[in-house]
């Protein structure tokens, strides 16, 4: 049977109502962020005066001068660039070194270790144990407080082991067995290659996960070199501290005010651009290895 099928009125009605909610949704989310965009190449009087809507009034580069000015910004910055690369590697391997084994059928004690990982997410010690640990440990006030105690993400490891065991058919492993593979070797040569999509979404997981942490290090970090970018950013939103050398130059408590504010917006972008830039080169792995593995196994 050939021809198009015709559309109803009460199709096209529907289908006018949901572009105009998907509109209305793509505003609500664009506008905050084309406004602290804006707000951040506008004047600290346009800020403070509310001028600024949606495009930046009186252009300047005053506040990013300001975030790179800041004592603490770049130490900050590369501080949570460490965070981040160091902490999702160590955070996808040991989630595959979990991940693979419980989703092969011939490792007998498999349901066992499941249920102690499933445990782990439904109970926990609390937040003083955590800390005693940590600091028995002798990790406090050093990077690895913010790396090893979130080593593993149980949610993640079960995605990562449903996609194995949905993408990974037996009779392949059976195949590399018979011609005398090692596991080591199936691994390295045959699962890792097949897993690209998982692994960018762990990956896209645990680094956004590394990069907005500032609780953690609020807890165990004492020296302020430690301290990841997003925590200093907490410092600024939240307590209003502005280093002292930044205002030296300046009149009186309003200036001091407008660069604060300024500053807030600068450094938000700041903070989140990195990770708006790293996305676009992995979303094309992001929906593929989200649907296989979110499938139930």
């Amino acid at each position: 049977m050939t021809g198009s099928i015709k559309e109803s009125a009460d199709d096209r009605l529907f289908t006018i109502l949901n572009y105009i909610i998907l509109f209305i949704f793509t505003i609500t989310i664009l506008y905050p962020l084309i406004y602290i965009v804006s707000a951040s190449f506008s004047s600290s009087t346009a800020v403070i005066s509310g001028k600024v809507w949606l495009y930046p009034i009186e252009p300047t580069l005053a506040g990013y001068e300001a975030v790179f000015k800041h004592r603490l910004i770049m130490s900050s910055f590369l501080n949570s660039v460490f965070y981040t690369v160091v902490g999702t590697t160590i955070n996808v391997l040991f989630t595959l070194i979990a991940a693979y084994p419980l989703s092969r059928k011939d490792f007998m004690p498999r349901n066992a270790v499941m249920a102690l990982f499933v445990f782990t997410m439904m109970f926990s010690g609390g937040l003083i144990p955590s800390y005693l640990v940590v600091k028995e440990l002798g990790m406090i006030d050093t990077r690895w407080s913010l790396i090893i105690p979130g080593a593993l993400g149980v949610m993640n490891m079960i995605i990562a082991r449903t996609y194995f065991q949905t993408t990974i058919p037996e009779e392949l492993l059976e195949a590399s067995q018979m011609d005398g593979c090692s596991d080591f070797t199936f691994v390295r040569k045959i699962v890792l290659p097949l897993s690209g999509p998982i692994i960018a979404v762990i990956s896209l997981f645990y680094a956004v996960g590394h990069w907005n942490q500032y609780f953690n290090a609020l807890l165990y970090l004492k020296h302020q070199e430690l301290y990841p970018i997003q925590l200093v950013l907490r410092d600024i939103l939240v307590q209003n501290e502005v280093d002292a050398s930044m205002i030296t130059d300046l009149a009186d408590q309003a200036a001091k005010d407008g660069l604060r504010e300024l500053l807030k917006f600068s450094l938000i972008v700041v903070s989140t651009l990195p990770v708006l830039i790293i996305y676009p080169f992995i979303q094309r792995h992001f929906v593929k290895g989200m649907m296989i593995g979110s499938l139930k196994g």
